[in-house]
């Protein structure tokens, strides 16, 4: 793989991706991938072979990681250009075109293009934060990255129920005080919550992010997994947090 500036543009600069052979272009000047998109990675119920789908991929890394868990088909859709040609360059740089495609282009959308019902499974780490009127203190792509700019939550879901295939799962991570917002718009487009998680920085404080899964028209049945705790008392990674980085076991989190 040629790892040469030939895939970087300015302020862009080339990352390591766990301990797998995989390398990905980011920048301070974009929004950065980080541990919830790790997490959703390993978490995700995504089929041994078929089409998976990206939602809100930023700069692909989902994708990139799917890769180490199946040999399906994925897609990535991106509606920020900046971070939609990071993504497409990320994926040549790692010789996955044969792997994975990158669209830029807006999820709300798709649907016309794809058709219904298309997708196996479908991962998304979408905005977690509602437009409330207040002041956006960030750059444009961290804006959009973070706020309900571009998408909101329902539209969101409604997009995974256009796109999933009837069976089909679809996984996304999210704030814990959207969680029932979240519930209650996926039982309204038929993606029945199937397994939930939350995630704690540590023991004692209340959880930070919420992973769940549901099944397109699914039966009524959820299964709430055990907590996963990101650092010890000694400000360490946990065991099980140092395996989903370092280790290389498979399957879910």
């Amino acid at each position: 793989m040629n790892m040469d500036n030939c895939f970087l543009e300015p302020s862009e600069r080339i990352d390591d991706l766990l301990t797998h052979d995989l390398h990905i272009i980011q920048s301070d000047e974009v929004f950065s991938f980080s541990m919830d998109a790790v997490l959703l990675a390993r978490f995700a119920g995504i089929p041994p072979k078929g089409r998976i789908l990206d939602l809100c991929t930023g700069n692909g890394v989902i994708p990139l990681l799917l890769t180490t868990r199946t040999k399906a088909h994925i897609e990535g859709i991106e509606i920020q250009p900046r971070l939609a040609g990071m993504a497409k360059r990320s994926v040549n740089m790692n010789d996955m075109q044969e792997r994975i495609m990158i669209r830029e282009g807006d999820l709300r959308e798709l649907y016309k293009e794809t058709g219904y019902g298309v997708y196996d499974a479908i991962t998304v780490n979408p905005p977690y934060m509602p437009l409330n009127g207040s002041d956006i203190k960030l750059n444009q792509h961290q804006a959009i990255a973070r706020h309900e700019i571009s998408c909101t939550l329902e539209e969101v879901i409604e997009a995974c129920y256009r796109l999933v295939k009837p069976g089909g799962k679809i996984s996304m991570v999210h704030k814990p005080q959207r969680l029932g917002d979240i519930m209650a718009l996926m039982r309204q487009y038929r993606l029945e919550p199937k397994r939930l998680r939350f995630v704690h920085p540590r023991a004692h404080l209340e959880a930070n992010m919420v992973l769940i899964e549901a099944a397109r028209d699914g039966k009524p049945e959820v299964r709430l997994l055990p907590p996963l705790i990101v650092y010890n008392e000694h400000n360490q990674y946990c065991p099980e947090i140092m395996e989903i980085y370092y280790g290389s076991k498979e399957g879910e989190v």
